[in-house]
């Protein structure tokens, strides 16, 4: 897998800081542990364990950044090897989680398993330490469809699918030990973060890798729902303005753009901008169950702006832009003949 030049757009320093971040390997997980050795951090990056040693995304670590990287393979699932990764670490960024809508259809207890059991050893993990911060990841999803927009923090909670209702038992987990035990949390709530490294389970990379390999015709899912894509630099500063301001403490955070675009404007703006053209299938595979559908998802962000002094830096051409460079060069990665859940 070609590396990509990581983009940041704060500069800030973490130098000689002892930081985990859980779900390393993974999209987003890969992008802060980049961005967080670049800027000094002493990082511990906790990647799934599996029988190839694989380390996901972070086995394209630049050389340079490896001196400031410990990769440990585990699970959050294992309360005892949790306390372990944890253990001299003052902040601990928790992205592990299964995050596959369509896959929680099929396998409910795997997401109850990893997201909340994985969530609460964190938790135990973190207030044994004594962490000085937590940085807990939540998603939109846990909002359903808009019932009002733009989205603010105080919006209703809607399971609408396994996946977003083990989300939502984890975000009132960590909203319980900040609470009851004083435990130094925020809850950051990423909208549709997108970029380089992201699966075709995902939309916009689903479509490209469909464009890119030379397909007439693409299988897509709903056109209509609106959603509102962030890209994956600006999601990583919003990690990152949450870790360290003061007042974000016990709050939860939106993290997205502000803006609302259709999937089937997307998918129009990924044609123009990698000047392919192809016509359109509804693959039904990618259609979610009538009620589970999340129909309208636009972020809210004047609040992370206030306590955090986050706000997005990039446009969403700009970012697509990044991201067809990046699909293009890395065709061969994608199974683009394959349904992804």
């Amino acid at each position: 897998m070609a590396r990509i030049a990581f983009v940041t757009t704060v500069s800030q320093s973490w130098r000689g800081e002892r930081v985990l971040v859980t779900g390393a390997g993974g999209f987003i997980g890969s992008h802060l542990t980049e961005t967080l050795a670049a800027r000094g951090a002493k990082v511990r990056a906790l990647v799934r364990y599996n029988g190839r040693n694989d380390w996901g995304h972070l086995e394209a670590l630049d050389p340079a950044l490896k001196k400031n990287v410990e990769v440990v393979s585990g699970d959050v699932r294992d309360p005892r090897q949790t306390a372990e990764a944890v253990s001299g670490c003052s902040t601990v960024f928790h992205l592990a989680a299964l995050i596959a809508i369509p896959y929680s259809y099929h396998a409910p207890q795997s997401f109850v398993d990893v997201n909340v059991t994985g969530t609460l050893n964190i938790l135990e993990a973190c207030r044994e330490a004594r962490v000085k911060r937590l940085v807990h990841t939540s998603t939109s999803e846990v909002y359903g469809t808009a019932r009002y927009a733009p989205i603010d923090e105080e919006h209703p909670l809607q399971g609408q699918s396994p996946y977003s209702a083990s989300k939502i038992a984890a975000d009132k987990i960590v909203e319980s030990y900040h609470r009851s035990f004083g435990l130094p949390a925020v809850t950051v709530r990423p909208f549709n973060t997108y970029g380089p490294r992201q699966s075709a389970r995902a939309v916009i990379p689903a479509v490209l890798c469909q464009l890119l390999s030379g397909k007439k015709t693409l299988a897509v899912g709903s056109l209509e729902p609106v959603r509102d894509f962030n890209y994956v630099a600006d999601t990583v500063e919003g990690f990152l303005a949450a870790a360290r301001a003061p007042k974000a403490v016990g709050e939860v955070l939106n993290i997205g753009a502000g803006r609302g675009v259709t999937i089937g404007r997307t998918v129009e703006l990924l044609m123009k901008l990698s000047g392919r053209k192809a016509a359109l299938r509804q693959d039904a595979r990618r259609v979610r169950p009538a009620k589970s559908e999340v129909f309208k998802l636009l972020c809210d962000n004047r609040k992370a702006a206030k306590l955090a002094g986050w706000k997005p830096k990039f446009s969403l051409e700009e970012g697509l832009v990044r991201t067809i460079e990046h699909v293009r060069a890395n065709l061969e990665s994608y199974k683009s003949d394959l349904y992804n859940l």
